[in-house]
């Protein structure tokens, strides 16, 4: 399994919270790319509701990862 941001980016606007299943179905009725279907697959089915893409992929960046100087602008 192997996430990029392109791929993760398919998944922003999922019903969070979610279980596997409902992020498999998500990503085909959206037609996200065969990729992600196939990553969410592989992951482990124990009944876990998601949160957030985070609970995914725990390094999906967020704003905070991006260094902005607003001074510059």
């Amino acid at each position: 399994m192997f996430w990029t941001l392109e791929l993760a980016s398919y998944l922003e606007d999922a019903p969070w919270p979610a279980t596997k299943d409902e992020l498999i179905d998500y990503a085909i009725r959206s037609g996200a790319p065969i990729e992600v279907v196939e990553n969410l697959q592989e992951l482990e089915d124990e009944g876990d509701v998601y949160e957030t893409i985070e609970d995914i992929w725990p390094d999906y960046p967020t704003q905070e990862d991006f260094l902005f100087n607003e001074d510059e602008y």
